[in-house]
């Protein structure tokens, strides 16, 4: 105890650790050690003084006033539904602009899906050659990682021997 001036003791109550680098809290303005500086931490009553963080609009990117008590996702969310100014040249994007080929069929997909034998724009419902009856159905467009197309004569019973003979694989 050769220094007993130096340092100070922690306001925590749970705490009173001596530290020699006290930290002093700018709100309450009492000492505090490295684990109990920060408002959260210690409670301090005081806080919300010096918490002036505002939320702001995504679309206007102006600032939204929060009254103490109030949760700021409400907030904003009313301001987006009720006084928002965009601005003039922002027009609401429209997300589901691909619409699906198929007849009597009005859905929109936010993605193109492309056919790949007739090259329509399709829903996910009628994505597959077979359910929007498309009218070029030729063989598959894949054959398990073969880049040469099938021999004319092959047919499906076979394409496995087929596919044998084309990768024989050399046994060492």
């Amino acid at each position: 105890m050769e220094f007993p001036d130096l340092g100070k003791h922690c306001s925590e109550k749970t705490c009173k650790q001596l530290d020699f680098l006290p930290l002093k809290c700018d709100a309450c303005k009492q000492d505090f050690c490295k684990d109990h500086f920060t408002y959260a931490a210690h409670k301090c009553p005081l806080g919300f003084t010096k918490d002036v963080r505002v939320p702001v609009c995504p679309l206007c990117n102006s600032p939204v006033p929060v009254k103490r008590g109030e949760i700021p996702d409400v907030v904003v969310g009313a301001h987006m539904d009720g006084d928002c100014r965009r601005p003039p040249g922002q027009e609401t994007v429209k997300v589901f602009t691909f619409r699906c080929s198929r007849e009597g069929c009005r859905r929109r997909e936010m993605l193109r899906v492309a056919c790949e034998e007739c090259r329509g724009s399709f829903c996910l419902q009628h994505r597959h050659p077979l359910d929007h009856g498309c009218a070029r159905r030729g063989p598959p467009g894949s054959l398990a990682g073969c880049l040469e197309p099938r021999p004319s004569g092959a047919s499906r019973e076979g394409l496995g021997s087929w596919l044998a003979r084309h990768f024989r694989f050399k046994v060492k």
